[in-house]
């Protein structure tokens, strides 16, 4: 298996934030990536590494960036032998090709002939999320069928469906649809969906089918990795792995929970996530 970590982002809203603030206690963030933002003592995007290595589910780490934050990652991945870095080649938020032809692209400039792990360069999970466990989930579902996916999902609360991809899950927790954040009122679900999925290598080839088909559409349908998601639940079986919640690191206030928790609370580092 291979791990794709999403990196291509501007983080325009915490920047915005960044530069507003008038405390002058993040002013040394201006200009930083979210995935290379510190939390607890290392980059953001340093304890993916250090738990995929010691978990041993995947065999190589690619991130894929863009042309603004390039040298910073390859500064960044000068530190670890098994990170490889690929740039978007993009320089702006506007100009940016999207979470799904960022993954397209990474497969192709690679050459991933494999199972496919994705993850949001901005996003870490709470305790309980295992590396081993996802992995051991996944390869059940394979040994039973090997077209099968895996997705996450936490329970978010009912106020909170407006801003997520909302899973709709049948008995054996696969997959019936996925709402682009609905309303309370229009699903019973409260599973949310994050950016970390597990694609079998038999789905990755559909990354050339569904930009296919969404070639001429607005960036937002094929921006966020959650609408392949959704356009692949139609085709293959995708199955969830539910979790307890995590950290998306979008604005400063989230910023701001998520590195205090990892300096104050996280139990055991050297376990995290493994």
């Amino acid at each position: 298996m291979k791990a794709v970590i999403l990196a291509a982002g501007y983080g325009t809203r915490l920047q915005t934030d960044v530069v507003a603030d008038s405390s002058g206690r993040f002013a040394h963030l201006v200009g930083t990536a979210k995935p290379l933002l510190p939390v607890g003592g290392c980059a953001l995007i340093s304890h993916w590494v250090h738990a995929l290595t010691a978990s041993d589910c995947v065999d190589c780490i690619y991130v894929i960036t863009n042309a603004v934050y390039l040298a910073a990652f390859e500064e960044w991945a000068s530190h670890f032998t098994n990170v490889k870095i690929l740039s978007d080649q993009t320089r702006s938020n506007d100009g940016r090709l999207g979470a799904v032809a960022c993954l397209q692209l990474a497969v192709k400039h690679f050459d991933i002939q494999d199972h496919v792990l994705v993850i949001g360069g901005d996003t870490l999970f709470k305790e309980d999320f295992s590396l081993r466990r996802v992995n051991e989930r996944f390869s059940d579902l394979q040994a039973k069928c090997e077209d099968s996916s895996l997705v996450l999902s936490y329970q978010c609360r009912e106020q909170e469906t407006h801003k997520y991809g909302i899973l709709e899950v049948d008995g054996d927790l696969r997959v019936l649809c996925m709402k682009e954040k609905p309303l309370p009122s229009e699903t019973k679900s409260r599973r949310a969906c994050p950016c970390f999925y597990v694609f079998s290598k038999k789905s990755i080839p559909l990354l050339d089918t569904f930009l296919e088909e969404k070639k001429a559409a607005p960036i937002e349908e094929k921006d966020a990795p959650g609408n392949f998601v959704s356009w692949l639940i139609a085709r293959e079986p995708v199955y969830i792995h539910q979790v307890s919640g995590r950290f998306d690191v979008g604005n400063l206030p989230s910023y701001i929970e998520c590195d205090l928790y990892f300096r104050e609370k996280l139990q055991d580092v050297g376990s995290y996530m493994v």
